[in-house]
């Protein structure tokens, strides 16, 4: 990714230049375990290419930044229905101190973080390179 941005009316609360753009939902049954999990798959998974052109390179040998935007709509079972249900999403307050955790645990490995407004409606801007889209689910992992 090249670059990211989010917007909360008309201002911008957070922006990077090249990283990632991690859109972080947090089910009820998330633990701290999953926020530290997850952060340090993320900070160390070899997604960015080399000088050969394979995907080598961790955001972190890049020296890249990471912008974490909040999304319990990952957590939308549309299933049945016409209308999703976020039955699964964790409750906001539980969801906010995972999606802190989170970033305080990248910054621990030394990444540079922005991040959008937990519970705020927000456009996120995400210029791909590639493009590349990758879904991690900390339940299907341990």
């Amino acid at each position: 990714m090249t670059k990211g941005s989010v917007t909360v009316g008309c201002s911008t609360v957070g922006q990077i230049g090249k990283g990632l753009v991690v859109l972080l939902g947090v089910g009820c049954e998330d633990t701290s375990q999953d926020a530290v999990y997850l952060a340090e798959k993320i900070a160390n998974l070899r997604i960015f290419e080399d000088k050969e052109g394979k995907l080598n390179l961790s955001v972190r040998d890049i020296e890249g930044e990471v912008l974490v935007v909040s999304q319990f709509t990952l957590y939308g079972d549309c299933r049945k229905g016409r209308r999703p249900s976020f039955s699964t999403a964790a409750p906001p307050e539980k969801a906010e101190a995972l999606y802190k955790e989170f970033i305080a645990h990248l910054e621990r490995l030394g990444l540079r973080c922005a991040q959008g407004k937990f519970r705020e409606h927000m456009m996120v801007e995400i210029h791909n390179d590639g493009p590349v889209t990758l879904l991690l689910d900390s339940a299907k992992l341990f």
